[in-house]
This record gives C-alpha cells, structure tokens and sequence, in this order.
C-alpha cells in the first residue's frame, strides 16, 4: 500500500493543523490496517506520535503530546488523520504515517513494526 501525507505547513505556537494520511489499499483491506504518525526533527531520530488500531477504541499518545493530538481513521476514505492542536516550537518536524496490516488487537506503536511509509509532511511552528 502507498500512503500520503498531507496538510503541513508553518502555524504560530499555539495554533492549530490537520495532516492527512491518504491510503492507496484496496477497497476493504485498508480496515485492516494500524495506522501510525511517527516524526523526525531536524538531527533527531525518528519517533513515535500515535497509532490507530483496527478498532478506532485503540489509540495511543506518545507522552508528549497526549492531550493536544488526535489520531483518527475513516476506512471509507482509506484516510488517517492527525489533529493537532496547541502546538509548540518543539512540535517541528517532518511527520510520516504509516501502515501495518495486523490483527486486531495488535496496535504496534515502534517504528520496525511498521511496513508501509509515506514520504512525510513538514510542520514549522514559529515562536
């Protein structure tokens, strides 16, 4: 499966953005998928955001951002979304979703779970 990412871009602290996750799945497999966001700030490694499981009730929060993040799925749209809001300067980094098929109550929240990546969407948050 291929999968893009959009809807970054620059925002004040603060502020508010909604990234996209479009998935090219099959019609009907994508419900079969967990979802992550993981993003990589400039010379840092790549880390983990959230993930979605099959089951919309399985989510998870890196720590860091519970509370201002949400993930969210429409598998009619075969779309993953991550709102994020009260963002800070710290919040700057290129964001990737990604996609792993699993079964359902497996909710893989590393990044070598994950199989399927798309190419990432920069979000700058300005002091």
């Amino acid at each position: 499966v291929q999968l893009q990412a959009s809807g970054g871009g620059l925002v004040q602290a603060g502020g508010s953005l909604r990234l996209s996750c479009l998935a090219s799945a099959r019609t009907g497999t994508f419900s079969r998928y967990s979802l992550g966001w993981f993003r990589q700030a400039p010379g840092k490694e790549r880390e983990f955001v959230t993930a979605i499981g099959r089951s919309t009730r399985s989510t998870y929060y890196a720590d860091s951002v519970k509370g201002r993040f949400t993930v969210s799925r429409d598998n009619d749209k075969k779309t993953v979304y991550l709102q994020m809001n009260s963002l800070k300067p710290e919040d700057t980094a290129v964001y990737y979703c990604a996609a792993v098929g699993t079964i359902m109550t497996f909710t893989p929240t590393t990044e070598h779970d994950y199989v399927h990546w798309g190419r990432g969407t920069l979000v700058t948050v300005s002091s």
